[in-house]
């Protein structure tokens, strides 16, 4: 008994710190991003090259079609922005032809590798890898025909500055093409996060210096959401 009122202090004192780093830690921790804008809560980053290579993309996404839809030109210099494991970019590098050049820019250095190994199986000659930052996309400032954000624009943690690095980089009246699966249609079976709609998508874009293009109906569950860079 003596040895327990010795320690009753000791006891005490250690749960009262517990308890005070417990609530300090509940009322601390970071809470989801939001666009300032529309309130958007801003999705995690996707980083399983298996799920972006998945069998089923192909019909859930029809991407050979939205790239018909989207128009690549030959000799273009298209930036595939958050190219994650190459899905689209070695369709872009088909397209654009030996005149042309793909940029693909992605956050992770891994994701970058798996690129460069499916460059290099297939033979591209004008795919260049560009690790970029959560502000700034690293394209050459002015150089590129058409920026493409496919199935990543949602997942952009700083997307106002991003958005401005990525219109520097585009050539006067150059292209921005959004691809958002839609949130609006209850059957797209993807997290809401993972998905966009296309107020909230204009309302984001156009505020950091772009103009609305036109909307390029086709895909079974996504929005190919086009913009121009505008001047000046």
């Amino acid at each position: 008994m003596k040895l327990l009122f010795r320690y009753l202090p000791l006891f005490v004192f250690c749960s009262l710190v517990a308890f005070v780093g417990g609530v300090y830690f509940v009322t601390t921790r970071t809470a989801p991003a939001q666009h300032p804008l529309t309130g958007r809560q801003i999705a995690g980053v996707a980083t399983d090259a298996g799920w972006m290579d998945r069998a089923t993309r192909e019909s859930e996404e029809q991407p050979e079609r939205a790239l018909d839809l989207i128009g690549i030109e030959p000799g273009s210099v298209v930036a595939d922005v958050g190219a994650g494991s190459g899905y689209v970019t070695v369709r872009l590098s088909k397209r654009v032809g030996p005149k042309g050049t793909v940029l693909a820019t992605d956050l992770q250095s891994t994701l970058l590798t798996t690129i460069r190994d499916k460059v290099r199986t297939l033979g591209l000659t004008n795919v260049k890898t560009i690790q970029g930052t959560e502000s700034d996309a690293r394209l050459p400032e002015g150089g590129v025909d058409l920026a493409l954000l496919f199935d990543a624009y949602h997942e952009f943690r700083e997307p106002q500055v991003m958005l401005q690095s990525i219109r520097r980089a585009l050539k006067p009246n150059g292209r921005l093409v959004v691809v958002e699966y839609r949130k609006e249609d209850t059957s797209v079976p993807i997290a809401a996060t993972h998905r966009m709609t296309i107020e909230d998508a204009r309302t984001e874009i156009e505020a950091e210096g772009f103009t609305f293009d036109r909307l390029a109906p086709g895909l079974p569950r996504q929005h190919i959401i086009m913009f121009r860079r505008g001047f000046p």
